[in-house]
């Protein structure tokens, strides 16, 4: 069985905006509320591609009921922990010239709440995937998914995060079997500017050793980047398409990967591909991409993956 966790789900409010100015009345060209947060995203790129999964985290208030009505409509399965005080987060997301976000804050999580969250995580068992993915609330430690996978110690789990700095850092002592930062979080970690899948090498190469056991770079535009377990890298420039927005496309990429991953009996090549075509599908589009829309790309779309045999 595949969990994800997200701590602080969403609904994002997607809205085109023409020539989006500050300090004027701006109106929309286009409206649009899906439920969001990255482990929301990836729950429901991977229910696309046919693999059932439960997502899991806090809710709160009238926007939390309706994160969870409309993962109900589209089949995703959900155990998410109500929460008393506070709303989930509403993501404002101004499509336009450029990209603008206003994210909210999300409720107040309180250790009980961590507690039934710890509950939850007793009925995962050897084999099982858990996504660890996104923002947690400043009210909680970054230390939180270090602590998720210290109680989970000892269980032969595929631990997937994608998360920024010591979110993800603090996780890799206990060898999660994907970590997936971006261009940005994985210079943020190491305190450099990478400007290259060349440059991402080296950095990635240093979270395999501290602990990862693959790991995928998404470097936006310019492609990706993956370590795998067995010290084969595989290379490749970003596929061709308009891109309208880049919300969820990270993590449609996850999802893409696992589904690739786990439908070609471990095939890291494979695995990739799949993961470069949902995250680019994702970026063609307002919305996480069905897996229709990525097997299209994977038949039509001819991209050159790079592969060197380390060791």
């Amino acid at each position: 069985m595949i969990y994800t966790v997200t701590f602080s789900p969403t609904l994002d409010f997607v809205v085109g905006v023409d020539h989006f100015r500050t300090g004027i009345i701006n109106r929309t060209t286009s409206e649009h509320v899906y439920p969001g947060g990255k482990g929301v995203n990836v729950s429901i790129a991977l229910k696309s591609f046919g693999y059932e999964n439960t997502a899991l985290g806090f809710i709160a208030g009238f926007t939390g009921a309706e994160i969870k009505r409309q993962l109900h409509g589209i089949g995703v399965q959900n155990n998410f922990i109500n929460v008393e005080q506070g709303m989930s987060r509403v993501n404002m997301k101004i499509v336009s010239d450029t990209e603008t976000a206003i994210n909210g804050q999300g409720p107040q999580i309180t250790d009980e709440d961590i507690g039934i969250l710890y509950a939850r995580l007793r009925c995962l068992v050897d084999g099982d995937y858990l996504v660890l993915a996104g923002h947690i609330p400043d009210i909680l430690p970054s230390t939180m998914y270090e602590q998720v996978l210290q109680f989970l110690h000892g269980r032969n789990l595929n631990v997937v995060v994608d998360a920024e700095k010591d979110l993800l850092t603090g996780t890799l002592k206990y060898h999660p079997w994907l970590i997936k930062p971006n261009r940005d979080e994985l210079g943020e970690i190491f305190g450099v500017r990478i400007n290259s899948r060349e440059e991402a090498l080296p950095y990635a190469r240093r979270l395999q050793e501290m602990g990862a056991r693959n790991v995928l770079v998404s470097m936006g535009g310019d492609g990706a980047v993956l370590l795998s377990a067995d010290g084969t890298v595989y290379s490749s420039d970003a596929l061709k398409g308009n891109v309208v927005s880049t919300v969820g496309a990270g993590d449609s990429m996850v999802a893409g990967f696992i589904a690739g991953y786990l439908g070609s009996d471990g095939d890291y090549e494979k695995a990739f591909r799949q993961g470069m075509c949902a995250g680019a599908a994702s970026s063609f589009s307002l919305v996480i991409p069905d897996a229709r829309q990525v097997d299209a790309l994977m038949r039509t779309s001819h991209f050159d993956i790079t592969i060197l045999h380390e060791h």
